[in-house]
């Protein structure tokens, strides 16, 4: 992607990892979490967080053994642009982008378009949903409506999951970025209440398309930045095939099982990404009427 003329935001904060975060290793941290990660995705969701973890190298018996637990520490959290690593920098590019992006989308609809944070951390940090935990990944976290990532990812993302390339990494913000959006619009508090009244499955499925349209969004994003070059859309194609849950439970070794999906397959995630790339038109990504 052309992103060297983009602007950086100026909407981020650094965690400071020597300073503070969570004591008690990924086990601790990750205790905390799960319970956040059981109360929105289901049971299911918790199976494909520890699904994730052993394709990452992480042993999810450690999560279950009791211990460790977190202990809080003081944390420290920097707001100065002279401090950003260069894949932070570029980071915040590809945030302004999504600024640049959505901001004209709501004007469009006589609205304002309010940015989301983007929180950077190294292994371990704090969010307002719990812990936050390199392991997991990047996620948006809708008690503080900000984004967390260990920008370490990236290197997973390209040597794990075999998706390398700017744009995989940049779908990978905008696809957080879209459940900013999601949430602005009410979307999660929504399903959220409804998956409370259904079953397990059927709050997995739920789930699904909150993270297809994510994908979708990301795609409109993708169309309307006018910096795609030759070469992104494969780039996002491959990550979105990369990390769809049958993909990724194949690769720990277990036979998919659609009803714990809770991101969607690896086909459904590339056809809702390139949805979002070829119609450039948020209305296109209701996955909820599919």
């Amino acid at each position: 992607m052309r992103l060297d003329d983009e602007r950086e935001s100026s909407n981020f904060e650094v965690q400071d990892g020597r300073a503070g975060g969570f004591g008690g290793g990924i086990g601790g941290g990750l205790g905390m979490l799960l319970p956040f990660i059981g109360s929105r995705f289901g049971c299911g969701g918790i199976v494909v967080a520890l699904i994730i973890l052993a394709v990452m190298g992480v042993n999810p018996l450690s999560l279950l053994s009791g211990g460790g637990g977190p202990v809080q520490q003081n944390a420290s959290v920097s707001r100065d642009p002279q401090k950003l690593t260069d894949i932070q920098r570029w980071s915040l590019r590809v945030l302004g982008s999504t600024e640049r992006v959505w901001g004209q989308i709501y004007s469009e609809a006589g609205q304002q378009y309010r940015p989301t944070v983007l929180s950077f951390y190294s292994q371990s940090g704090s969010s307002g949903c719990g812990a936050a935990q390199s392991a997991m990944g990047p996620f948006y976290c809708p008690n503080d409506q900000k984004v967390y990532l260990d920008t370490d990812f990236f290197t997973e993302l390209r040597q794990r999951f075999g998706a390398p390339g700017d744009f995989a990494q940049a779908y990978v913000i905008a696809h957080e970025v879209g459940h900013h959006v999601q949430d602005l619009q009410g979307t999660l508090a929504q399903v959220n209440q409804r998956q409370r009244a259904v079953s397990e499955a059927e709050g997995n499925a739920l789930q699904v398309q909150v993270e297809l349209q994510a994908d979708c969004y990301a795609g409109v994003w993708a169309k309307r930045t006018g910096l795609m070059e030759a070469g992104d859309l494969e780039e996002g194609m491959t990550a979105a095939q990369a990390i769809g849950d049958d993909t990724l439970q194949k690769a720990a070794g277990r036979r998919p099982v659609p009803e714990s999906f809770t991101h969607g397959s690896s086909t459904e995630r590339m056809q809702w990404l390139n949805k979002g790339l070829e119609s450039g038109d948020p209305a296109q990504c209701d996955t909820f009427s599919r």
